[in-house]
């Protein structure tokens, strides 16, 4: 299955913080391991990706996954004929990336999980726990690894935590198994949370113990598809400080300024590696 877009590059969604199950299997190859199922992703060129997979599952799960039907060239286009140098810059840098439609309950305990630990440790963690409690996939015919999609709430509403430590976890824990249990024994309503308000799904969010106002908002971007929320890590707020002095306007790009922090994010993050 071919896919063209100029705004759609695997390594940028890959490297952008947001999913932390699509790996590098060698140059412009991807797999991704998302919603119970095995894909692998092919960049063939600039703008064109070529996807494991058939029309009918493209159509029933990957188009809305990888929201290819938001506009974002649109916005890059318009950040880079802005006034906002940094903002020019930062999204023809990371003109690839898109918000993907992930998990809900993936994403809360991911992010759960990534509370002061760096992207390879939390990747590791997160593939740890997979393995340990999730079900196994079929990947392709020749295929000999095993994959396993991420647990469900009732899967890991059952580990304890001491089997939880020995993944490395640590603190994250009770964490982990007291939102996994909330989801499990219907305190999070699913189907509620996923039709509410970004405001009531992040108060009901931070209500689980563990979760504060920055993992909140991560899970209603990343889970939810939330693109107006702004969620601050130490980037972003290393680039509030010393890009915009603590006078970057929110309210410029209402409604997309998730898509924004990601471009932000993204572009800081690879030009302090490069130094």
């Amino acid at each position: 299955m071919l896919i063209h877009n100029k705004n759609f590059n695997i390594q940028q969604i890959a490297d952008s913080g947001q999913c932390f199950r699509m790996n590098q299997l060698e140059a412009n190859r991807y797999c991704l391991i998302a919603l119970g199922r095995y894909l692998e992703l092919i960049q063939r060129e600039e703008a064109v990706i070529e996807l494991s997979c058939s029309e009918a599952e493209y159509e029933e799960l990957w188009k809305d996954y990888f929201d290819l039907e938001y506009d974002y060239h649109h916005l890059v286009e318009t950040l880079r004929t802005g006034k906002d140098s940094f903002l020019q810059s930062a999204a023809e840098y990371g003109k690839g990336i898109r918000i993907l439609r992930q998990d809900f309950f993936e994403m809360m305990i991911s992010f759960i999980i990534s509370q002061n630990k760096n992207i390879p440790s939390i990747k590791s963690s997160v593939e740890a726990l997979c393995r340990r409690y999730g079900t196994p996939i079929i990947a392709a015919v020749g295929k000999e690894d095993s994959y396993y999609a991420f647990p469900t709430p009732q899967q890991l509403a059952r580990a304890t935590k001491e089997e939880l430590r020995e993944l490395k976890v640590g603190y994250r824990d009770e964490y982990i198994l007291q939102a996994s249990r909330a989801v499990a024994d219907g305190l999070l309503d699913l189907s509620h949370i996923q039709s509410c308000s970004y405001e009531e799904a992040s108060k009901a969010l931070r209500q689980i113990h563990g979760i504060g106002e920055k993992v909140a908002n991560c899970i209603c971007l990343y889970g939810l598809h939330h693109i107006e929320v702004f969620p601050i890590d130490v980037w972003i707020k290393r680039i509030l400080e010393e890009v915009y002095r603590n006078e970057f306007d929110l309210q410029l790009y209402e409604g997309q300024a998730g898509i924004i922090q990601q471009y932000m994010f993204y572009y800081m993050r690879s030009m302090k590696e490069k130094v």
